[in-house]
């Protein structure tokens, strides 16, 4: 029973094991009460826009939108005076009041999974917590475990605006596809990893998604990096340690990987005095208190930050045109679990499903706080300042870092996370156009450069896709208000505590979705598990 949920989502893609998804309900059809459009003109008036690419806010102005796209923005008048006669045109099919609002370019999540059937089996519940914290844009790694079919499913109606979900780009790990016409088992050697990427590329797969674990080797990998670059397909890897002592993050970059997630590998690259992290002889990888307490015991066995070895291989993996996605906030419980298991948005928007799934057991994959001590939060927060230096250094010197969230583990919520995702960027040294600039543009390049193309979303121009999040805060002035739940904020008039905030509409290809409307939607399905009998 150990690690079930761990083995079916991941290791299970790569050795063909039976699906994960086999037991998840089917994606509902979008209902009118979620969103509507797109719409043949559709026009935002009055905002302030956030561009996506560094620029400072600008507004009011009026966005203009033609079936999806942004056709036109329009510098709608000067702030505090009265608004210029070149408004947008009348007749729109929809107009958004967009008054003292802030409008930004719609969010890339680069590490995206949907629940399973134990915990959370409805995947719209996950779409919707995306959108409503204006998430348009999902890298899934992979989405449906080894459900190849199912995902590519999920991709489709998504792209044609029948469900609620987030544009998503399908990357899967190797030898997965078997309900999708994969017949050649594990991938176990190159020669077959070759054969997979090809497969994969020819039935709509967007990338490979790679654990460097057993039957994955080095050459299995490298030769999967070289067919996916030829056939346009991009690459990520979560560099376990059960390989990292021959592939760490050096080797992978070198090797053409496109994305590191999470922090494997990283470390592991800079070690001092050593080759191989030192750990107790009584460590055991498959207790993950020991793996997820002991990976962190690595940050005082490296060289210093700054110094020449820190440098040098920043200045490699940048050289090597490699992508770093920190994930900070899924493994940020290990720091302080006390705030993870209480945030705000558990008690009315975690499934309990979902909450007996993150409470401490030695089944399910991040439910590892088995006997968490003082000692391994002090561990872990030595481990993050040093691991958020060095993302923030390799930013600084012109390296691209993305934002991703991992969500449905470790006291980790869709959406929520991914709003503490940009927080956290900001704790490590982004500024706020930064952290903004990681989540939409960054985000999208990763994506599109494998297939060769300059990406039509990230940023709100002309001739984009109308991807966009409207917020009645300002979250360049505090991030927290993007948080579904809001922000407490005093009111001077009435002396009394108020939640102000969270997204007012996401934009997805110029549909627009109602997100206090999804959030109620969740609240309620939430609220019906709670009441129905256990059984």
């Amino acid at each position: 029973m150990a690690f079930r949920h761990f083995l079916i989502g991941a290791v299970a893609a790569i050795t063909a094991l039976p699906a994960l998804a086999a037991g998840m309900l089917p994606t509902p059809a979008r209902t009118a009460s979620e969103a509507a459009g797109p719409y043949p003109l559709l026009v935002i008036r009055g905002a302030t826009i956030v561009p996506g690419n560094g620029g400072p806010p600008e507004g009011p102005v009026d966005i203009v939108i033609r079936d999806g796209r942004i056709a036109e923005l329009r510098r709608a008048g000067t702030p505090g005076l009265p608004m210029a006669t070149n408004r947008a045109p009348a007749g729109a099919t929809r107009e958004i009041d967009a008054t003292g609002m802030y409008v930004l370019p719609g969010f890339v999540d680069m590490h995206g999974h949907n629940g399973d059937p134990d915990k959370a089996a409805d995947p719209s519940y996950a779409y919707r917590l995306w959108l409503a914290h204006g998430v348009t844009t999902v890298r899934s790694v992979p989405m449906f475990g080894s459900d190849v079919g199912r995902a590519l499913s999920d991709k489709r109606r998504s792209a044609a605006g029948e469900i609620t979900a987030p544009r998503l780009f399908l990357y899967q790990t190797l030898g997965a596809g078997a309900d999708a016409g994969w017949t050649g088992g594990t991938v176990d050697t190159p020669d077959k990893a070759r054969a997979w990427v090809r497969w994969a590329a020819g039935a709509g797969v967007d990338g490979i998604k790679f654990f460097n674990r057993p039957p994955e080797t080095p050459a299995i990998d490298r030769a999967a990096m070289a067919e996916a670059k030829k056939l346009g397909l991009g690459t990520v890897a979560h560099l376990s340690q059960t390989n990292v002592a021959e592939f760490n993050a050096r080797d992978a970059a070198a090797a053409g990987l496109g994305t590191i997630t999470h922090f494997y590998g990283h470390f592991e690259s800079l070690l001092k005095d050593r080759r191989i992290q030192s750990a107790p002889a009584t460590y055991n990888y498959n207790d993950e208190q020991m793996r997820f307490g002991g990976i962190a015991e690595i940050w005082n066995q490296i060289h210093e930050p700054g110094g020449a070895e820190w440098l040098a291989y920043l200045d490699a993996q940048k050289a090597s045109g490699v992508t770093f996605d920190p994930t900070f906030n899924i493994y940020s419980a290990s720091r302080d679990l006390m705030r993870a298991k209480n945030a705000d948005w558990h008690a009315a928007y975690a499934l309990p499903s979902m909450t007996a799934y993150y409470e401490s057991n030695r089944d399910n994959h991040g439910s590892y706080f088995f006997d968490w001590t003082t000692a391994n939060e002090v561990t872990w927060r030595n481990y993050y300042s040093r691991y958020m230096r060095l993302v923030n250094d390799y930013k600084n010197m012109g390296g691209r870092v993305t934002a991703g969230s991992d969500p449905g583990f470790i006291w980790q919520l869709w959406g929520f996370s991914y709003i503490l995702e940009l927080e956290m960027l900001q704790e490590a040294g982004f500024s706020p156009l930064e952290v903004v600039q990681s989540a939409t543009i960054n985000g999208a390049r990763t994506l599109m450069e494998p297939k060769g193309l300059e990406p039509d979303f990230g940023l709100i121009r002309v001739g984009m896709r109308a991807d966009l999040v409207i917020t009645p805060e300002n979250p360049l002035q505090n991030l927290k208000t993007l948080y579904g739940t809001g922000f407490p904020r005093l009111n001077e008039a009435t002396q009394r505590t108020e939640r102000v905030g969270g997204v007012r509409w996401t934009i997805k290809d110029g549909i627009v979705f109602d997100a206090p409307a999804l959030l109620a939607s969740v609240r309620a399905q939430v609220a019906r598990e709670k009441a129905a009998p256990v059984k």
